[in-house]
């Protein structure tokens, strides 16, 4: 049963269909909420194995009320828009049947972010329909906006790339950095990044009061910043008692001086216009760098950097909520573009404060 929002009765706007496969995860939920909000994606159907006949309110708190029940993935119904939630490898194995019943497939696994085959086999498991890859568009639109528009598949960033590269994209866009730097990144995560299946390092008990490396090397998410940024890194995650968010620390190496003037110039001119990104580098207050208690629940990002005075080293910071601008968040922001509704449609909220831990 769909779900009408007030915005849809109010303004007697054509509704685009859409349906969430693999919906009883936190990402699911995610997108579950936003979709309810949103004023012209009408929700037709939320599938889920474990959860079938299920109501989406006794899985999902803030749906409760919401008429609506998971249902088996297997006989999906004909929508204008298919959003995937599943596990890496799901999606790349049932795309033909997404297409079946889709116009548009956006894909929040890691299953069509990179362009080839051989990323693939150096940091998955191989691909099982390699023929989409040259045609799915990455979900960001602070990067990839242009593409976006009209694409057919979609394929959502994962989170910690999604922070590294919105910190430090605008110094390769404006040509401070050439991607000979060196590039030192430090990532920290909330438990909800494991997903509702996280396992025993995810469990309370475990994760409260850590702050603990669990990818010293080798992330998968450094072929994504590679891949957009056209440089390494050295990456790090480390996972800390919080829920939600993402914060990265980068710190950068310039082959000559940079004026503080130059990296105003260049974050501004990347993101003064993004409806989604808040810039917080070193102003007064208490949060005066960028903070993923301060975004928590949102679709923004916060972008921030800091020069040393050695003029030696670029501090950037930027923080999201993982499951929103990393993850549920993105994908509608980028299903908007693609469909040509209004961009911010559904992702109006601003965040609160003060609140508690995210």
């Amino acid at each position: 049963m769909a779900v009408e929002t007030e915005a849809d009765a109010d303004d007697g706007a054509e509704s685009v269909t859409a349906s969430v496969v693999g919906g009883s995860g936190f990402t699911g939920g995610e997108l579950l909420r936003l979709l309810a909000g949103h004023p012209t994606l009408e929700i037709a159907e939320v599938t889920s194995r474990s959860k079938a006949g299920k109501s989406v309110g006794s899985v999902h708190p803030p749906l409760r009320g919401a008429e609506l029940r998971f249902t088996e993935p297997d006989d999906l119904e004909s929508v204008d828009v298919l959003f995937a939630a599943t596990p890496h490898g799901v999606s790349m194995s049932q795309i033909d049947d997404f297409f079946d019943v889709a116009d548009t497939v956006v894909d929040l696994s890691a299953d069509f972010r990179l362009e080839t085959e051989e990323q693939y086999d150096e940091w998955y498991d191989g691909h099982d329909a390699p023929e989409y890859l040259e045609k799915a568009e990455y979900a960001l639109p602070e990067i990839n906006r242009e593409n976006l528009a009209g694409a057919e598949l979609i394929a959502g960033g994962g989170c910690n790339a999604t922070a590294t590269i919105l910190g430090l994209y605008p110094l390769f866009e404006h040509d401070i950095l050439d991607g000979g730097e060196q590039v030192v990144v430090d990532v920290k995560v909330g438990s909800s990044e494991g997903g509702a299946g996280g396992g025993e390092a995810s469990s309370h008990p475990e994760r409260s009061g850590v702050v603990r490396p669990y990818a010293p090397t080798g992330h998968r998410h450094e072929a994504e910043i590679e891949q957009f940024l056209g440089t390494s890194v050295a990456f790090t995650c480390h996972a800390v008692d919080m829920i939600r968010g993402a914060s990265a620390t980068s710190h950068v190496f310039p082959s000559g001086p940079v004026s503080k003037g130059e990296l105003w110039k260049a974050y501004r001119g990347s993101y003064e216009d993004e409806p989604f990104v808040r810039m917080a580098a070193g102003g007064s207050g208490v949060y005066r760098y960028p903070e993923p208690k301060a975004v928590a629940g949102t679709n923004y990002a916060e972008v921030g950097f800091e020069l040393d005075p050695s003029n030696k080293r670029i501090v950037v910071f930027s923080a999201i909520d993982n499951m929103m601008k990393g993850s549920a968040g993105q994908a509608v922001h980028a299903a908007n573009v693609a469909l040509g509704l209004e961009e911010t449609a559904g992702l109006e909220f601003a965040g609160l404060h003060p609140v508690g831990a995210p």
